[in-house]
C-alpha cells in the first residue's frame, strides 16, 4: 500500500483525533469565505532585518493574487506574525492550526525555529511549506513528509561559491580559517564547507564558533592573524556577517575573505568599500530575466527600494501555493503533498522553471555566485554587488549541486 492510500485511510480520524486530544472541536478551515495561511518569519533579532523584507514579499504577493480574483474565487488571509526564537515558533504555530483555522503554515528563516514549526506540521498532519532556512540537516536526518523546502541549502550554497573559488584557483593546497555561527545552521554549513575542501585539497587550519548574541569579533580576528591562513571564510548569518564584514574592513587583515552564507540586506548593510570576496546568492534584484525585472520594478514601485532575496522568495513561495491550490481546487493536506511530489513545474522568475524533489522535497533551481564591485563604481546604496553565471550551468541537471541520495539521510 502506498503512502497516499495510507494517509487517505487514517486523515480523516487522525484529524478528528488530534484535534479532541488538544481539547478543540476539528476545523473546516477549507470552507471559511477566505484561505488562512499560517505565516512566521523573524522579526527581531539577528534576523530581523530579513524578516521584514520577508514580511513585504509575502503581502504584495497576497494582494497582486486577491487583486486577480484570489484562488478558486476565495481570497488569500495572511496571518503573519514574529516567530523571535524556536520555542515561540512552535506555540505560534500549533495557535494557527488549532485557534486561527489555517490551511497550513509557510515561512521562516531561522532553521532552529524551522525544525520545530516541522515538528508541529508534522505532529498535526498539515503542510509546511518551509521558506528561508538553509540548513541540510531539516532536508536531510529531520526531513518530514508534510514539509517542503524552498530556499537553497547549505550544500548548494558552498557549492555555488565553490564553482568560482576552483576556477579563481583559491581552494587548491590553500590554508583556510573559517567563522561559523554556534547553532544548528553553522554547524550544518561547516559540515558542508569541510566536504568541499576535502573534495578540493583545501586545507581547514582553524574553526571558530560563534554565539549569535556576539557583536566584538576582535578575538577571532586576533587569532585569524596568529594563524595566517590563505583563506578566511564566513559561515554566520544575519546581521552578524555584516558585523564582521565591518570590522574586518576596519582591522585590515590582508587574508581574502569569502563567504559560503550572506543574504543582500545584510551585505547592503555593510556598505560600499567593506565588502569583498565571493558569495552565494538564490537570487539578486539585477537578474536579468524579463519577469524578475518586472517583479523588482513593482516592488520598487510599492516599498521605494529594491527587493532583497528573502522578499524575493516569500513572494514566490505564495506563488507556488496559490498555483498548487488552483491546480488541486484544494486546501487538502493529502492533496498539496501528491501535487508538489508529482514534480510540477513553477516559474520563480529565473532562466529556469523549479520543482520539487519528490524524496527530500527540496526545490531544485538556480543559485549565483556574486562579488562587489570596485569601491565607488556603483551607481546607489544597493548597486555594489556583481551578480555571477546561474549555476548549474544550464546544460547541467538543477540536482548537480544538490546533496545526493547517497549524501542525503532523507527518509520520507
Amino acid at each position: 500500500m502506498t503512502r497516499y492510500n495510507r494517509r487517505t485511510l487514517l486523515k480523516a480520524s487522525a484529524a478528528f483525533a488530534g484535534a479532541s486530544a488538544l481539547g478543540f472541536p476539528a476545523i473546516s478551515y477549507g470552507q471559511s469565505d477566505k484561505i488562512k495561511i499560517g505565516h512566521l518569519t523573524p522579526l527581531t533579532g539577528f534576523l530581523g532585518a530579513l524578516g521584514a523584507y520577508a514580511q513585504l514579499g509575502i503581502r504584495m504577493a497576497a494582494e497582486e493574487i486577491n487583486a486577480s480574483g484570489g484562488v478558486m474565487g476565495r481570497q488569500l488571509d495572511i496571518l503573519s506574525e514574529d516567530s523571535v526564537n524556536p520555542a515561540t515558533a512552535s506555540t505560534k504555530a500549533q495557535r494557527m492550526l488549532d485557534q486561527d483555522g489555517v490551511a497550513f503554515l509557510m515561512g521562516e528563516i531561522n532553521s532552529a525555529s524551522a525544525l520545530t514549526i516541522m515538528q508541529v506540521a508534522e505532529r498535526n498532519k498539515r503542510l509546511f511549506l518551509q521558506i528561508g532556512a538553509r540548513s541540510d540537516a531539516l532536508r536531510g536526518k529531520n526531513c518530514n513528509e508534510y514539509t517542503f523546502h524552498v530556499d537553497i541549502p547549505n550544500t548548494v550554497m558552498v557549492n555555488a561559491v565553490g564553482k568560482a573559488l576552483v576556477r579563481e584557483n583559491m581552494v587548491k593546497d590553500k590554508k583556510f580559517f573559517t567563522l561559523t555561527a554556534d547553532y544548528i545552521f553553522g554547524h550544518d554549513l561547516l559540515n558542508a564547507a569541510k566536504r568541499f575542501f576535502a573534495e578540493n585539497q583545501g586545507t581547514l587550519i582553524g574553526d571558530e564558533l560563534i554565539g549569535t548574541d556576539v557583536t566584538d569579533f576582535s578575538p577571532y580576528l586576533l587569532k585569524i592573524r596568529q594563524a595566517k591562513p590563505d583563506v578566511v571564510c564566513s559561515n554566520l548569518a544575519g546581521n552578524q556577517v555584516t558585523t564582521l564584514i565591518k570590522q574586518y574592513a576596519e582591522f585590515g587583515l590582508p587574508y581574502p575573505i569569502v563567504g559560503f552564507n550572506l543574504n543582500t540586506a545584510d551585505a547592503w548593510a555593510a556598505g560600499d568599500g567593506s565588502l569583498t570576496g565571493t558569495w552565494p546568492t538564490v537570487w539578486y534584484d539585477t537578474l536579468d530575466v524579463p519577469a524578475s525585472k518586472t517583479f523588482v520594478a513593482n516592488f520598487i514601485k510599492k516599498n521605494a527600494k529594491p527587493p532583497e532575496n528573502h522578499a524575493w522568495i516569500e513572494y514566490i513561495s505564495l506563488k507556488i501555493m496559490a498555483q498548487a491550490i488552483g491546480e488541486t481546487k484544494s486546501t487538502d493536506t493529502d492533496k498539496l503533498i501528491v501535487y508538489l511530489e508529482k514534480e510540477a513545474e513553477f516559474d520563480i522568475l529565473k532562466a529556469r522553471k523549479a520543482h520539487f524533489r519528490n524524496w527530500d522535497h527540496q526545490l531544485m533551481q538556480e543559485a549565483y555566485p556574486f562579488t562587489v564591485r570596485p569601491k565607488g563604481e556603483a551607481k546607489d546604496q544597493w548597486d555594489f554587488i556583481a551578480l555571477g553565471a546561474a549555476v548549474p550551468d544550464a546544460n547541467e541537471p538543477l540536482e548537480s549541486l544538490a546533496p545526493t541520495r547517497e549524501q542525503n539521510p532523507c527518509s520520507l
